[in-house]
């Protein structure tokens, strides 16, 4: 079935601010001292967010398109969706330790927009993607463990039934009391906490390119003047 205009323009826009939200990873604050810079990890979020909304918006108004909300025929949504994300294959691509691949353009708005922040969009989107799985790849870690897999598998049998299949979603009373009593919980808990440390250890370069590259963003979106192309209408917050 094909998609209404609006259902187009819905996903566009949600994908849109997940996309401007995910380079905010928090590693704890950064450009201490800098005029302009708040303190505090979520103040400085709001500031690159912002600074990135409002480079990707002048941009787009300098090729006489907008974020602002009204009906868009297909051919339309498609021209902005290209002009935003980029078009043709996407150049960036990171692997990460669990076996997924993070892909993206660098062309369109939002590249542009983060590449005049950060400075260098191949570094940053490395470090900003691996950063950002620091605790996906330790969870990896933690279930390749033996003593998490041994726990695991006390904690199946707790909770299937006698002479029937495990369920598959067990009673959440059932589940919680079986995560105390196999010792799964406590292991899970101990085994992230140390993985945790293990791999902020193996990503030690990525963690320091990502900071460096935070505090020149900071830096930068401290800087910007006001907005040349003032947009009403939603913002992708």
């Amino acid at each position: 079935m094909p998609l209404s205009a609006a259902h187009i323009r819905h996903t566009l826009l949600a994908a849109a601010a997940a996309l401007l939200l995910s380079g905010c990873t928090a590693v704890g604050p950064g450009a201490p001292g800098t005029p302009g810079v708040p303190a505090g990890t979520a103040a400085q979020d709001a500031l690159l967010k912002g600074a990135e909304h409002r480079l990707v918006v002048d941009c787009l108004n300098d090729q006489g398109l907008s974020l602002a909300s009204r009906p868009r025929a297909p051919d339309e949504d498609r021209t902005l969706r290209a002009a935003l994300f980029g078009a043709g294959p996407r150049e960036l691509s990171v692997t990460l330790a669990t076996g997924a691949t993070v892909t993206a353009h660098r062309d369109g708005c939002l590249a542009t927009a983060r590449h005049r922040l950060y400075g260098d969009q191949r570094r940053w989107f490395r470090a900003q993607v691996i950063v950002g799985n620091l605790r996906a790849e330790a969870q990896a870690r933690v279930r390749a463990d033996p003593a998490h897999r041994a726990a695991l598998e006390r904690w199946t049998r707790c909770v299937t039934p006698p002479d029937r299949p495990r369920p598959d979603r067990p009673d959440p009373a059932v589940a919680t009391r079986c995560g105390r009593e196999s010792g799964l919980d406590e292991i899970r808990a101990r085994l992230e906490a140390a993985e945790l440390v293990t791999v902020r250890a193996l990503r030690r370069d990525e963690l320091t390119a990502y900071r460096q590259l935070r505090d020149r963003a900071l830096r930068r979106a401290a800087e910007l003047p006001a907005p040349t192309h003032p947009q009403k209408g939603p913002t992708l917050s």
